[in-house]
């Protein structure tokens, strides 16, 4: 008896050392194998900024090292459709991007709003014009947010919901843009940093509000960009990019699988 007891008591402590040591790749995969995945979205999903764009996207710009992409390489869900686009405000993605939904999707990721808002016209504005119409333009989109982007981000949300209603659906926010106090000795002034990084902060915590409103899971990507801002100096975001002003103010390929990959997979 007491050898069958042994016997079973090691047998536990063998299984959990081996769960251990591979149950969470196991977990994973038993996890994500009947998954199906569909990420929709903006740039900030399509991956512009990260390169490696595939070319079938287009203007689209979906690039293979977006956190979408990442996410299924290191999962394998049994069906992936990828659909985020650049420059997508909400009715682009209600009207473009939701035919790959259905009864049987399990997950959902996305990041909309940004472009609704007014982001690249903030930004050109602060870049090309004074303090004072710079902070202006962002109190501007703040207005914008209040008053206008919650009823549109509703009726992504709805949408999304009608046509998917078994999946979890996982929205990401945006990343503050600057270190305030950091390294840039050139460029918009720590008054316009500040402004910026408060709009961002702004639009955050509205889209994370409707996104709850939905039951839908909110993942804020502030804390994974912490110290890799503009003027870090170990930036995860393009500053001013003259030669490729679409890339401007987007993740880096380091943005994407240090700053978003992980900000979803745990909300996964």
């Amino acid at each position: 008896m007491r050898l069958s007891r042994f016997a079973a008591v090691s047998s536990s402590l063998l299984l959990g050392a081996v769960l251990a040591l591979t149950g969470v790749g196991a977990a994973q995969a038993a996890e994500t194998a009947a998954v199906d995945y569909v990420a929709l979205g903006d740039s900030y999903s399509s991956g512009v900024g990260s390169g490696s764009y595939d070319s079938a996207s287009g203007d689209c710009k979906r690039s293979t090292k977006a956190y979408p992409v990442l996410w299924k390489n290191a999962n394998a869900p049994s069906s992936f459709a990828f659909t985020a686009c650049s420059g997508a405000r909400t009715g682009d993605v209600t009207a473009n991007q939701l035919g790959p939904l259905s009864s049987a999707t399990d997950l959902v990721s996305l990041t909309i709003g940004g472009n609704d808002a007014g982001f690249a016209d903030v930004m050109t504005t602060c870049v090309l014009q004074s303090e004072a119409t710079c902070i202006s333009r962002v109190n501007q989109a703040k207005s914008y947010v209040d008053t206008t982007l919650p009823g549109k981000l509703d009726s992504v949300y709805t949408a999304i919901r009608n046509k998917a209603p078994a999946a979890r659906v996982v929205v990401l926010g945006y990343p503050r843009f600057y270190q305030l106090g950091g390294s840039c000795v050139a460029g918009l002034s720590e008054a316009e940093r500040s402004a910026i990084n408060g709009a961002s902060d702004y639009l955050n915590a509205a889209v994370a509000k409707r996104a709850a409103d939905h039951g839908y899971a909110f993942s804020s990507v502030v804390p994974a960009f912490t110290g890799h801002e503009i003027c870090s100096g170990s930036a995860w975001l393009h500053s001013v990019n003259w030669l490729n002003i679409g890339e401007s103010y987007h993740p880096t390929a380091a943005g994407q699988s240090g700053g978003y990959m992980p900000s979803f997979r745990n909300a996964v």
